[in-house]
């Protein structure tokens, strides 16, 4: 793909051009505090992360998704929606050779990073459903996924808007989710043992940190 025009400055461009592989796009977002969302609820343009140096998910993927556009791919999303007791997740994907990937911003030991090593869009977000689960209990909570999401038909003026892109947010939650499973299966999920609990409960920034 042609490199778009996205509206970024100088220093905005270095630093995302920087980011040239998932790898690095990966390692970058992985160096920026979580979003905690301590005054209120946010949607963060890729500019505005990179102002504030925090992320949740959905801020990171819009970062990551900015970030392979400039280096030549097509800026798309994966949502993945859990059950009402927990919260969906949303990454970037890229594609390899013909296999999907994802980019991915959370606090926890899991959730995270995916190789480009998945046939199918669905074989990837399946892989996400052992790790998705309450930490308490240990009950699997993802039920479905909506991608490739494309963020093309949305212009780009979401890449430096300073208003919070609650549209944004609302289409990718609006969007045709596909199930994981038959409903007739979910008796036969087993619980996350002891072990994967703990695993799961692990996180890298702490509510209490500075800046987040």
């Amino acid at each position: 793909m042609r490199t778009p025009d996205l509206g970024l400055d100088a220093d905005e461009l270095a630093v995302l051009k920087a980011l040239s592989t998932p790898i690095k796009i990966q390692d970058f977002l992985d160096s920026l505090p979580i979003n905690f969302e301590k005054r209120r609820e946010t949607y963060y343009s890729p500019r505005r992360v990179l102002q504030l140096r925090k992320a949740h998910c959905f801020e990171g993927a819009l970062l990551a998704a900015t970030a392979l556009w400039l280096a030549g791919e097509k800026p798309l999303l994966l949502d993945l929606k859990s059950s009402k007791a927990d919260v969906d997740h949303v990454v970037a994907l890229y594609k390899k050779n013909g296999h999907w990937g994802a980019i991915s911003k959370t606090n926890h030991a899991t959730l995270r990073f995916r190789d480009p090593i998945y046939k199918t869009v669905r074989e990837l977000a399946a892989s996400y459903f052992h790790e998705y689960f309450l930490s308490e209990t240990g009950t699997k909570t993802l039920e479905s996924y909506a991608g490739p999401f494309s963020l093309l038909p949305f212009g780009t003026s979401w890449v430096t808007a300073t208003e919070d892109l609650d549209y944004l947010a609302e289409a990718i939650d609006g969007s045709k989710h596909y199930p994981l499973f038959p409903a007739a299966n979910k008796p036969f999920m087993r619980q996350a043992d002891t072990m994967e609990r703990k695993a799961g409960a692990i996180t890298e920034w702490k509510y209490s940190d500075k800046g987040t």
